[in-house]
């Protein structure tokens, strides 16, 4: 299959709504899935609701948090110029010019992914000419967007994402005004998990799921298995 490019959807969020605490993308959710991408020669874009200024969740830069992957990024200036300080809008994306679209996660996407219409019908235009559409953690909120046929686009169809349980161990289940976990199942998706903060990807056809921080590179590695059927 010929390759294009992928494209990395992320927060502009960059607060926990009315709470005076920070947030934004989790930065190795994007960094992982970004290396893969890397690794296998396709070139990557940044897309945000809004374009411009990513904020990065400091939870995800912490010292006991980041890992090489995520500091080699990071310490990279274009990396930083390009895709966080000046991620593209909607309306400067061609479908047609990518063959993934992926929901990286952090709790700021449960304020601006679910309601991006724009951002939703890239995802869907990409899905249509076959393409892959894929999420990790909170991004898989971004697919609530999405409608197909006058109903939810993951309705019927296998996926995962960030528990109520996972959730609960953050301490934040009060703080995000929803549940990840409670909205994927209401919006009729085939939802399943594995335990807390393990390694849990699906894959159902150009659907492709992670269920937390842990599944980011998974998911990347099932991206590219995908595009290979």
């Amino acid at each position: 299959m010929y390759m294009t490019k992928a494209l990395i959807v992320v927060t502009n969020t960059a607060q926990f709504g009315s709470l005076k605490r920070p947030t934004g993308v989790w930065l190795s959710e994007a960094t992982h899935f970004h290396q893969v991408m890397a690794d296998n020669g396709i070139n990557v874009d940044y897309l945000s609701p809004r374009g411009g200024y990513v904020p990065l969740d400091p939870g995800s830069i912490a010292a006991d948090a980041i890992d090489e992957t995520s500091w080699h990024f990071y310490g990279d200036p274009e990396f930083r110029q390009r895709n966080l300080a000046n991620s593209l809008r909607p309306d400067q994306v061609n479908p047609d010019d990518y063959d993934i679209v992926y929901y990286a996660g952090g709790h700021g996407t449960m304020w601006d992914f679910p309601d991006s219409t724009a951002v939703a019908e890239i995802a869907r235009k990409i899905y249509a000419h076959g393409g892959i559409i894929s999420a990790v953690c909170h991004g898989v909120v971004g697919l609530l967007a999405l409608q197909q046929d006058g109903q939810h686009f993951i309705s019927g169809k296998k996926l995962t994402g960030f528990t109520n349980e996972e959730e609960t161990i953050n301490k934040l289940t009060d703080a995000v005004p929803f549940l990840a976990e409670d909205a994927l199942r209401a919006a009729g998706a085939n939802y399943s998990k594995s335990a807390a903060y393990t390694e849990h990807v699906v894959t159902d056809g150009h659907l492709v799921t992670g269920q937390n921080p842990q599944s980011a590179r998974g998911v990347g590695l099932a991206v590219i298995a995908a595009l290979q059927r």
